[in-house]
């Protein structure tokens, strides 16, 4: 069986029970960056060895972990942080194993996108999540103007992540398309300077000089 597993977005008491039970039962752990997960694992006394999973080779993985898996073997799929496949590697492999009839199942845990969301004020009835906006300026932009053109009377709260070096960039964009809005951002998450802040993003590209960290940014359409 291959298990999903959420891991702490920040604070590494924020695993549960049943995630901890499940990697020190598995045979093995899917990670993207072994150093990180490693940091987690040590902290609970687990030792395990790693198979390494992310964008560049997901697909040259296939063979080893589906042999691995047919075989009889209980694997853990994790990310760096929070729920795996949310803006990370990982939908390729579930969509094989599925296909294969290999069991697959999922836990619950951390998510940035709700955390974000719960604490941002924006209300959380109906939501959106983005993920990351397209690299490309014109892609990025087309992909807001399109946010716009949900149902009429369908108010919706739109998240998406957002690197640090693109944070100015992202909000200029912002600024064009929906004018001067208020938006939330919120970095540092479940850590101890956490920070869920809401400006108008006149304010925000006032306010912001060097960003430093990845961050949650929420927003509200209205219909």
């Amino acid at each position: 069986m291959l298990t999903i597993v959420p891991t702490p977005i920040g604070n590494l008491k924020d695993i549960t029970l049943r995630a901890l039970e499940v990697l020190k039962e598995t045979d093995a752990v899917i990670c993207e960056d072994t150093r990180r997960t490693a940091l987690l694992l040590n902290h609970y006394d687990i030792h395990k060895p790693f198979i390494v999973l992310n964008d560049y080779n997901e697909t040259k993985s296939f063979p080893d972990i589906i042999d691995r898996l047919k075989s009889g073997q209980n694997l853990a799929l994790v990310s760096d942080a929070g729920t795996p496949l949310i803006s990370d590697p990982g939908f390729k492999l579930i969509r094989e194993c599925l296909a294969q009839n290999i069991p697959v199942d999922s836990l619950p845990g951390p998510s940035s996108v709700i955390t974000a969301l719960t604490l941002s004020g924006l209300p959380p009835d109906k939501f959106m999540f983005l993920g990351y906006l397209p690299e490309k300026p014109g892609h990025r932009k087309q992909l807001l103007e399109n946010s716009r053109l949900h149902p009429k009377g369908v108010n919706l709260t739109y998240i998406m992540f957002v690197a640090p070096h693109k944070l100015i960039k992202t909000l200029e964009d912002m600024k064009e398309v929906f004018g001067d809005i208020e938006v939330v951002l919120a970095k540092e998450l479940t850590k101890i300077h956490q920070n869920v802040e809401t400006k108008s993003v006149d304010m925000w590209l006032k306010t912001l000089k060097s960003p430093k960290g990845e961050y949650v940014l929420l927003f509200r359409s209205s219909g």
